[in-house]
């Protein structure tokens, strides 16, 4: 009869045996890299295409960039050394592409006043390049004072008063400016703003931290109609505030993509948050009737819906613009005419509402499509990071971030494309603006600070299953 042997010792906790998460920091430097590459050859493409020679600031330009996006690196490997490392690079490589067609236009505007022999307008690209500046030094700004989103929580309610206010700061006499028939701007100065694209961020805050508290009571089912629970008709009133929210800003701002994207971010995270398909079915109700109401009673709603649904009976007056566009995108065909030599400036707001109709036809179906692909990855990487990161709050604010980027790409494309009714939102990322893209870039410091948070390993050294190291 053998001895019995001895039970084996644990294994001794040692160096080698730690758990070891990878922080991706050197794949975000290596597609950083990658989009600096993209961005100043579409850059250089756009005047040796249109002039014969490399643009006069191109080493400035690409200095500059090299400065910004090298300081969000290691604002990001020092303060957030575990965030998803795709989102920058790809906000990257999208505001570059924005400053290579907007630097496309200038020279446009530029050959456009030498044959009328008019004094020549001043180029956009350096303000342009001067708010990329501002946007990543917040960037980097909200990842230092922002330690943890979970603190947002505490000023939920603080959140609504200042994006209710934001809303509304457009129509306050002698502040707020009419600009194409939407009272949007608010002017200070010799700047002007656009303070619904910092109401975004601040509702979306709200949404995301009272949802979190209310969500167990509007699951509650009262009956069930045709296999969908509705819920009892207290607990209506949110949807109900949202979406009457929604028609004052279609009433007193005529703005119907910005009424669009908030009511529809509310309903996705109502839904997100319940579970109930319900809240889908009576947002989609209310939508319906608002669109009619909006449709009878409002006359610049009708007339953009007319405008869609018969856009060459309009082509020479209020359908220019989105005829003009179609011409564009059909000029461009599927490869494109290529960098400067296309017809971009023939679309009104090339550089603002229609920057993608100005991108698709000198990138054609083919360039349009990789550019869509990158919103794709900003929306995926955010959905990705509200399915890895463990608190309720995390989860719908990363949802909220992810869908209101989403939204306005739908509200802008389909636009452009007569998929729906021109609403004029800009385009993320892409678009002339110092307020959109301010905006943007501090929706992207927050989905990174989410998940720098989500794929941090627990603090017993091991790696939460639903951590996402991808």
């Amino acid at each position: 009869m053998s001895a019995p042997t001895a039970a084996p010792e644990p294994l001794a906790e040692t160096e080698d045996t730690a758990v070891h998460v990878p922080n991706r920091r050197n794949v975000e430097l290596g597609l950083l890299a990658l989009a600096l590459i993209i961005g100043m050859f579409a850059y250089a493409n756009v005047d040796l295409a249109v002039l014969g020679d490399l643009p006069p600031n191109f080493l400035a330009v690409g200095a500059v960039f090299i400065v910004l996006l090298g300081g969000a690196h290691l604002a990001v490997r020092y303060l957030a050394p575990y965030a998803d490392p795709f989102l920058l690079p790809a906000a990257a490589l999208l505001n570059l592409l924005g400053l290579a067609m907007i630097r496309r236009l200038d020279l446009a505007d530029e050959q456009r006043a030498a044959r009328q022999e008019i004094g020549t307008p001043s180029p956009d690209v350096v303000p342009q390049l001067t708010w990329t500046a501002l946007a990543l030094a917040l960037f980097v700004a909200i990842l230092f004072f922002v330690h943890d989103h979970r603190r947002l929580q505490k000023y939920t309610y603080t959140a609504m008063v200042l994006g209710v206010l934001l809303l509304l700061s457009p129509l306050i006499p002698g502040l707020g400016t009419t600009v194409n028939g939407a009272n949007l701007w608010i002017r200070l100065g010799p700047l002007s703003f656009q303070p619904s694209e910092l109401a975004k961020i601040m509702l979306t805050i709200f949404f995301a931290g009272y949802l979190v508290v209310t969500r167990d009571s509007l699951a509650l089912v009262r009956r069930k109609v045709l296999g969908l629970g509705i819920p009892r008709g207290r607990d209506l009133g949110p949807i109900l505030v949202a979406w009457g929210v929604s028609m004052a800003v279609l009433v007193f701002q005529r703005d119907l993509g910005t009424a669009l994207m908030f009511f529809g971010l509310f309903v996705v995270l109502l839904y997100v948050s319940t579970q109930r398909r319900s809240w889908l079915v009576i947002g989609a109700i209310l939508f319906v009737v608002g669109a009619i109401l909006g449709y009878f009673a409002f006359g610049h709603v009708r007339l953009r819906v007319e405008v869609w649904l018969d856009t060459w009976t309009y082509a020479s007056d209020q359908g220019y613009q989105i005829a003009q566009s179609l011409f564009g995108l059909a000029n461009g065909g599927m490869l494109g005419t290529g960098w400067g030599q296309g017809y971009p400036q023939f679309v009104p707001f090339a550089k603002t509402d229609f920057i993608t109709a100005a991108l698709g036809e000198e990138l054609g179906v083919t360039g349009l499509m990789a550019i869509l692909t990158v919103y794709g990855i900003i929306i995926e990487r955010g959905l990705r990071t509200a399915i890895a990161v463990r608190d309720p709050f995390g989860k719908l604010l990363a949802v909220g971030f992810a869908t209101v980027i989403g939204l306005q790409l739908f509200v802008v494309i389909g636009g452009v494309t007569r998929l729906i009714p021109l609403t004029g939102l800009t385009t993320p990322f892409l678009s002339y603006g110092g307020s959109a893209l301010v905006a943007n870039w501090m929706m992207i410091a927050l989905l990174m600070r989410i998940s720098d948070r989500a794929r941090r390993p627990l603090p017993d050294g091991t790696i939460d299953p639903t951590g996402g190291l991808g």
